[in-house]
């Protein structure tokens, strides 16, 4: 075991590494799987502080399972690119996966590199932990400042803790974009029962998505019981509530706008996350012209960045 566990202590994608009661949980928290989204990578350092000094303040507290946290792209993290290549939260399929893993490492590109290396830490994690199952928290910020929200894969256990992490859940999202993490870390592709979701803290670089990231991780900590509801502080709901008070609370996916680099997108100025929009008006421009808005809704993640396959997404209230 002291073999395995230098493994991850010495493994530079690794950045919180806390251990608890074996009886619990592996929880994986993944920052960074854009390299520009640096949010997620600075939440889990500071919740690893936290929890280091926890036992210190509160002698009672326990914590059950192990928790891990990791960049997901390390290379475009540390050139503070959303990618190299290609966006690695596009390839996450059962097909590409396997194919990657057969080939020669040397021989993949800068993302495939990284997705080996991000699931080979989390073999050797649930190899060290041996957990009887798994979680999977994807932290992310987008271009666009308004509204938090979680994406829960199409899991039942997955939507049931989105709602606990008091922020809109977004519905029907794995349907509209495709390779995500949330298709590929499930059950079906890790030894162990493994659940994921998505959690969107905020604008980048907005100071205030970093405690949106802390208490979202808490709050998942919480309801999937790794630490006890009365070793929570209100604060960390407070922040979550505060930030999405004036929100609908569940939506559902009705379009997503893909875009590519030859078509020229630009979004207009000014719009945020969960701005109302009305069928026709004007949203942005590409070669072919103005795009208006096919119906009422909620606007989602417009995209104000160089890199991006996704101009835009649309969403209706469902509570």
């Amino acid at each position: 075991m002291g073999m395995e566990k230098s493994k991850l202590e010495e493994n530079p994608r690794v950045i919180a590494n806390f251990n608890g009661d074996p009886s619990g949980p592996l929880l994986v928290v993944i920052g960074a799987l854009h390299g520009n989204e640096p949010v997620g990578v600075w939440a889990v350092q500071y919740l690893h502080k936290m929890l280091e000094v926890e036992p210190f303040t509160n002698p009672d507290f326990h914590f059950r399972g192990n928790l891990i946290g990791v960049i997901g792209n390390l290379h475009a993290y540390q050139l503070n690119e959303r990618f190299i290549v290609k966006d690695i939260n596009r390839h996450w399929t059962k097909e590409h996966i396997q194919s990657i893993r057969s080939k020669d490492f040397a021989s993949l590109d800068a993302e495939d590199k990284e997705m080996v290396q991000l699931l080979e830490t989390i073999d050797t994690a649930i190899e060290e932990f041996k957990p009887k199952e798994m979680y999977v928290l994807d932290l992310h910020t987008t271009s666009s400042d308004g509204g938090i929200f979680t994406i829960p894969s199409v899991q039942d256990e997955s939507f049931r803790i989105s709602k606990e992490l008091h922020a809109p859940v977004v519905k029907g999202m794995t349907e509209g974009i495709h390779g995500t993490t949330l298709h590929y870390f499930n059950s079906q592709n890790f030894s162990v029962p493994t659940t994921a979701l998505t959690f969107e803290a905020g604008q980048h670089e907005d100071s205030r998505s970093v405690n949106r990231a802390i208490a979202a991780i808490i709050n998942f900590m919480r309801t999937i019981d790794c630490v006890n509801a009365d070793d929570v502080e209100n604060i960390h709901d407070q922040i979550l509530q505060e930030y999405s008070k004036d929100l609908p609370k569940v939506t559902e996916l009705i379009l997503r706008h893909p875009v590519e680099e030859s078509d020229n997108f630009v979004m207009k100025p000014g719009f945020k996350n969960f701005q109302p929009v009305k069928k026709n008006q004007l949203l942005a421009t590409d070669i072919n012209g103005e795009i208006l808005c096919p119906e009422d809704g909620y606007l989602l993640m417009p995209l104000y960045q160089k890199k991006g396959e996704d101009g835009f997404f649309l969403v209706k209230a469902l509570s």
